[in-house]
């Protein structure tokens, strides 16, 4: 009956609008890792491996903050998708402008309050002092683009929500392209090695930021709105942001101190281990932006047909969204599998970290089949808004997480790691997936 119904006539166009939808996001997401692999991989041919783990660390601080604040590209990208969906153009361009006011505040409060933010956290993370210095220096340099990166987050937000995916590519190849030439060039050429990879980032974000605002103030029709600014500060609608907004900021604290807390003790393996699995991730970040295409476009065909409150495209949205996620998640599987070690050996030229790197493969090879399920089930949330269930659903696999980790890590060292980190995943799926049923069977939509 299911398979029936995925592939009814009815359903054919859905399966060519997620397919068009998502493949110009797959390219966008896909060239985030990749510019993080080439700032590994051009301090990963240098001599010294401390050099990958300050990028690593450095990096890592970057990520945890923004996805902290992800909720300005999540919460931008439901409320849009949504308003779209009910005909209401005017709070489209209000949510826009909510988004962008916050992004501000918050990256405003960072580069003021960079140093004490900092010192917690280089005093929490206990690397090698040579790791420690040199993810200093890259920190002190990648602050300076925080307001911007901020805007990026809004402006794809934005972009998702309207199913605007091809000027998303385009932003994003804009962002992650000139990264890398400027890696490759401030590095490889100016010999600047982590303050080159620091420098490079925060050139790219204020590009990508300039042109994605000219883009979104192109596609919004400002002079409409001029005299509806009582949107923006809509008592129950900032209510509502405020809700959303916190509750995936509760979510991302949760993910966040998982692979907070399994770098720290990567760290305390040793530099060779450290820079191992800082490699290993970077694989397990093209799986998760790859499958994340699917994702942005259930956010967006969730979020609209939420909005116009239409149950069965609702369904069968998750459905086919669902299904395009498992037949790319395979592909993952056999790439991995065949071609794991190559980029291993692409990334570093140190024998010692691609020893490491090849002796915990094969959780990556695992990893695609347990991960597609919560990746998808996340868009389908924030398509929805529904905020409270999936922090709830995090809450209860971090939990899981952290016994399991500890316990596994205990007795296998780093396989116990991964254990744990595939573990979370798991219970991550099945927590959010028996949730949406329960959450769908009360929509009351008419069918």
């Amino acid at each position: 009956m299911i398979f029936r119904n995925l592939f009814s006539l009815e359903n054919r166009p859905l399966h060519k609008r997620v397919l068009k939808l998502t493949w110009p996001v797959i390219i966008a997401n896909l060239s985030l890792p990749l510019a993080g692999a080439v700032d590994t991989a051009v301090v990963g041919h240098l001599p010294n491996p401390a050099y990958i783990g300050a990028v690593a660390l450095g990096a890592l601080i970057f990520s945890s903050v923004y996805w902290l604040v992800g909720f300005l590209r999540m919460g931008t990208t439901g409320f849009v998708a949504q308003s779209l969906g009910a005909n209401d153009s005017s709070e489209v361009v209000a949510a826009f402008v909510r988004g962008l006011g916050i992004a501000a505040a918050a990256g405003i409060l960072f580069v003021l309050f960079q140093y004490p933010i900092g010192a917690t956290i280089f005093w929490f993370f206990k690397a090698s002092e040579q790791v420690e210095q040199f993810a200093l220096d890259y920190y002190q340099i990648r602050v300076w683009g925080a307001v911007f990166a901020m805007f990026n987050l809004v402006v794809l937000g934005l972009l998702f929500g309207m199913q605007r995916m091809r000027t998303a590519l385009a932003l994003q190849l804009l962002l992650n392209g000139l990264n890398i030439v400027l890696d490759l060039l401030f590095v490889l050429v100016f010999k600047w090695s982590v303050a080159g990879v620091a420098t490079a980032t925060v050139i790219s974000e204020v590009v990508a930021a300039t042109t994605g605002l000219w883009f979104c103030f192109n596609y919004l029709d400002f002079r409409k709105f001029a005299l509806r600014h009582i949107q923006i500060f809509h008592r129950e609608k900032l209510k509502k942001l405020a809700e959303v907004n916190v509750n995936i900021l509760i979510r991302t604290l949760c993910l966040e101190s998982v692979f907070i807390y399994f770098m720290w003790v990567s760290a305390s393996l040793g530099d060779v281990v450290l820079a191992a699995n800082a490699i290993l991730m970077h694989l397990l970040q093209f799986l998760a932006f790859g499958l994340d295409g699917f994702a942005h476009a259930a956010e967006a065909l969730v979020g609209t047909a939420y909005g116009a409150k239409d149950r069965v495209r609702l369904h069968n949205t998750v459905l086919v969204t669902l299904f395009w996620s498992c037949i790319v998640a395979v592909c993952f599987c056999l790439v991995y599998w065949l071609g794991g070690t190559l980029v291993v050996n692409l990334l570093t030229s140190i024998d010692s970290v691609r020893q490491v790197a090849d002796d915990y493969l094969f959780w990556l090879v695992i990893a695609p089949a347990v991960c597609v399920w919560p990746f998808l089930f996340d868009g389908v949330y924030i398509g929805m808004t529904k905020t409270v269930e999936m922090r709830n659903c995090m809450l209860i696999s971090m939990a899981s997480f952290f016994i399991v980790a500890h316990i596994s890590a205990t007795a296998f060292g780093n396989h116990g790691l991964w254990i744990g980190i595939l573990a979370f995943m798991a219970i991550r799926g099945l927590t959010m997936g028996l949730w949406y049923h329960r959450i769908e069977a009360k929509v009351g939509l008419a069918s």
